[in-house]
């Protein structure tokens, strides 16, 4: 038993008595009673009990250490990822290195199946990594050159050389274990009132102990009244409260890592579940932040795959961003695109050209038609206003410099994965909205695709805050949705700010929840997991406090005329199964399925 007394002297000297004490206390008390009998003091020696209560608390507190290891092993399992040695290439040839002894600026070959010594930028090759551990995404991730690669990420199917970016401490990696450990360490307010709850159970444990030995003093012998205390020493459990929350914090943290959940404070987590609005930034989180197709329109005699035909070929020279959305979705469709002759741009109004030899094309906006006073035919002008109404962008395809053939609207394309959000929150019975610098048109019509509650529209980036604040109003509460860099005032005044599609980058200091993924469902993951967490830490605290108040008058001998009387062993396998039942509850959180 010294190991106990051992511990007990360590919470002695922080102050903090809890269960060691208890247990050093009531075997302490059992071996000096037993050794006093054996030189003379009336009754029975307690050897034998000791020995057997001494090996089932020890097999306990076994059991118990194995389950704490098991919610702690989120650090391990992050840190077995980055290899210790790499390929570096040394004038082309590839020479195996400690990664320490690697620099930025250095090539690394890293072959398939091998984990990303560094964090770096793909200079060579082609292939696909997977970043399951990292980023919680499921799906391998292409790479090709300029990519960048995280380190402890696996590459799966190809060969690729590496620049050296971040090393060591540098690394994505070694921030996310930094934030895992501080969020793990970090203590809530439920926290701060279960470990005051602990301490004052000790005190109290050992008074009911003191207590217990006098009032059987009264009535029964000294070895009796001598066992009941020590009963009642070694059955209360301080320390399943105490553990009650960290092993459920510890857990939910590692949980929230796999999923690609940066948890920056702990406190932002545990509230997620206690939200009323949630308000999304628009352009790049509910939306792609890129112009796409919607609608094509031909006039008669052509189809729509002539007008995206004719209108990509003309525009595959532009750089404006309504030209390249218009040759991606000819691309992504394995449209043929035509070479395009004496190219030029109309500043302001598109672009023209010759295709096939002959005809000359321009692609333009309304503007150019309404200059040049151009006839529109009756069904595109019909959809042209429908169009400007949802806040689209029109392309009108003429032909010969006076025959409208077609027209191509485009939008900032809404993202499948934020209806899914949108409706998942809904659902919940969450309040949605959006907040944008566009128009009121675009704002309205992206509104109502996503059927949010309500929506703010051409403001300004300084202004974002004003609107979380006006939102605050009569108490609610507010988590901002944004990318953390143009909207770090709306994350910073808002109840949680989460940065959408950050990446690994942990140094985003404006958010408290960083979503490694730009996906908006990642929201929802946070607001599940905040309520599962919740949730284990109430059970874990009800099953605690709720066996004391039963074990403690039980083992003090309050039901020992109706013949029932707990034996100091017995008492022993109780509390060891008390804090193994909070450790075991707190893993059932592992089973918790955020997808």
């Amino acid at each position: 038993g010294l190991v106990f007394i051992k511990s007990a002297f360590g919470e002695l000297k922080a102050r903090r008595p809890g269960m060691m004490t208890l247990i050093s206390l009531a075997i302490s008390t059992a071996f000096i009673y037993s050794v006093a009998v054996q030189f003379g003091l009336s009754g029975e020696a307690f050897f034998w009990e000791l020995a057997t209560l001494i090996t089932i608390m020890l097999l306990g507190h076994w059991l118990e250490m194995a389950s704490i290891k098991k919610a702690q092993s989120a650090l391990d399992a992050i840190a077995k990822l980055l290899p210790d040695k790499a390929e570096k290439l040394v004038n082309g040839q590839p020479q195996a290195i400690l990664v320490s002894e690697l620099k930025v600026g250095d090539l690394v070959l890293v072959r398939p199946g091998a984990a990303m010594p560094v964090d770096g930028v793909v200079t060579e090759g082609t292939s696909s990594v997977n970043e399951a551990a990292i980023t919680g995404e499921s799906k391998p991730v292409s790479k090709s050159v300029n990519s960048e690669v995280i380190a402890g990420t696996i590459n799966q199917d190809g060969s690729l050389t590496l620049k050296v970016t971040k090393l060591g401490e540098d690394t994505a990696l070694a921030g996310i274990m930094r934030l895992v450990a501080e969020a793990a360490a970090s203590k809530s307010n439920v926290q701060v009132l279960a470990d005051k709850a602990a301490y004052v159970l000790t005190i109290v444990a050992i008074a009911v102990g003191l207590a217990t030995f006098l009032i059987w003093l009264l009535t029964k012998d000294s070895g009796f009244a001598l066992e009941r205390s020590v009963t009642v020493l070694i059955i209360a459990c301080p320390h399943a409260l105490g553990l009650a929350i960290p092993l459920v914090v510890s857990i939910s943290t590692s949980l929230s890592a796999s999923n690609g959940l940066l948890v920056r404070k702990r406190l932002a987590l545990e509230s997620a579940r206690q939200l009323d609005w949630v308000l999304f930034d628009k352009t790049g989180t509910l939306t792609r932040g890129e112009h796409g197709v919607t609608d094509i329109w031909p006039a008669k005699g052509y189809t729509e795959e002539d007008i995206l035909h004719l209108t990509a070929s003309l525009e595959q020279n532009s750089e404006h961003i309504v030209g390249k959305g218009i040759v991606k979705e000819a691309r992504d469709k394995h449209v043929h695109l035509d070479k395009v002759e004496e190219f030029a741009a109309l500043p302001g109004l598109g672009v023209k050209g010759k295709l096939h030899g002959k005809d000359n094309f321009v692609a333009a906006s309304y503007r150019y038609i309404s200059e040049h006073k151009l006839a529109l035919p009756a069904e595109i002008q019909q959809h042209g206003k429908k169009a400007a109404q949802e806040g689209k962008t029109e392309v009108y395809l003429i032909k010969d410099g006076k025959q409208v053939i077609g027209a191509i609207a485009l939008a900032d394309i809404i993202r499948d994965e934020s209806k899914a959000a949108i409706a998942a929150l809904r659902k919940m019975g969450y309040k949605t909205a959006m907040i944008t610098g566009d128009s009121q048109d675009v704002a309205d019509y992206v509104a109502k695709q996503l059927n949010l509650d309500q929506y703010f529209a051409e403001v300004k980036p300084q202004d974002k805050s004003a609107k979380v604040k006006q939102l605050q109003a009569g108490g609610q509460k507010v988590a901002m949705v944004g990318d953390g860099i143009n909207d770090a005032p709306a994350l910073t005044q808002a109840d949680i700010g989460l940065a959408i599609g950050g990446g690994t980058d942990v140094a985003i200091k404006s958010a408290d929840i960083i979503l490694v993924k730009n996906d908006p469902r990642d929201v929802v993951k946070v607001i599940k997991l905040s309520k599962a967490t919740y949730g284990k830490m109430k059970q874990n605290l009800a099953w605690a406090t709720g066996y004391n108040v039963v074990a403690i008058p039980l083992a003090a001998g309050v039901l020992y005329k109706a013949g029932i009387l707990l034996a100091p062993a017995l008492a022993a396998v109780f509390m060891s199964l008390s804090t193994i039942i909070v450790a075991l509850n707190a893993q059932l959180l592992r089973r918790l399925q955020l997808n």
